[in-house]
């Protein structure tokens, strides 16, 4: 048992299970938006197990199919699996566990969500191949977070708002954006191994432009969202505050110095998702 605790352990701090943060205030911004306020505590609760299971089966296996492309990476050769702190085969279990609990869960909320939680899987899952012969495998982890609000909508719901496709897109973007400008950082490793990141592709320069673009349509998509769903000061005054905390983004990386860039990802995403969960929370609530 004291072993298994001990391989749970290592297994989350591989997965980062605590960067849920990311998509996880966008997913309750959707659950406030579709209640009108927060939902009965059981809706919020499987809701909750829904979001952090997905993400760790979805980051599990990334880590699973991964793990002889990361041996080769001196950034995550120290990884788990190819460190040889876990196994293959345990960390397949653990994706199996994990995505059976998201299947369990979307079944508590109601019947739709429950029937599109196989097709949210293979998104979820797929995506760790899509680099393997696809420059814009970005976007495939964009749509795998995207899916957050719209999912958290229809747990609410029971059905589907197009208006929510939009925060959808707003994520979608939001996280391709930084996943390429994160890309960087392996750009002689990704163009050795034949891998199609955006950098190994176009080079760290134009990468930086198509991330300034991607994140530039995330804003007019967020102003697009405050007028779909009327928002008035706070709710607008969110939208600001986020176009200024990615402006920020930019301007403490650059394509010649990408020193900060673990600042610009970690810490500055997961401030940009409270922040907007915390202004749509006043603009519901006051």
């Amino acid at each position: 048992m004291q072993g298994l605790v001990t391989k749970v352990k290592i297994t989350l701090e591989m997965i980062k299970w605590e960067h849920s943060i990311f998509a996880l205030p966008f997913a309750l911004t959707a659950t406030l938006l579709a209640a009108h306020g927060l939902p009965g505590w059981r809706t919020l609760l499987w809701i909750l197990v829904a979001m952090v299971s997905a993400r760790s089966s979805a980051m599990a296996f990334n880590r699973w199919a991964d793990a002889d492309i990361d041996a080769t990476n001196p950034r995550t050769k120290m990884r788990a699996i190819p460190a040889g702190l876990l196994s293959r085969q345990f960390v397949f279990v653990f994706t199996l566990f994990t995505a059976a609990l998201f299947l369990f869960a979307t079944a508590q909320l109601n019947r739709l969500t429950f029937l599109l939680s196989p097709g949210a899987l293979v998104v979820l899952l797929g995506y760790s191949y899509l680099k393997r012969f696809t420059r814009w495998a970005h976007l495939g982890l964009g749509l795998a977070l995207g899916l957050a609000p719209a999912g958290a909508w229809i747990a609410v719901r029971g059905s589907l708002d197009p208006r929510i496709l939009v925060l959808s897109a707003v994520v979608l973007l939001w996280v391709a954006g930084f996943d390429v400008l994160y890309a960087c950082q392996d750009f002689d490793h990704d163009r050795a191994e034949g891998l199609y990141s955006l950098p190994s592709r176009i080079g760290i320069e134009r990468s930086f432009h198509v991330a300034r673009i991607m994140h530039l349509l995330m804003i007019a998509l967020l102003i697009l969202l405050s007028r779909l769903f009327h928002f008035h000061v706070w709710g607008e005054l969110g939208v600001v505050v986020v176009a200024g905390l990615i402006a920020y983004e930019h301007m403490i990386i650059s394509p010649k110095d990408l020193r900060r860039l673990n600042a610009a990802f970690f810490t500055m995403n997961g401030v940009i998702s409270m922040v907007f969960l915390a202004f749509v929370a006043a603009e519901v609530w006051l």
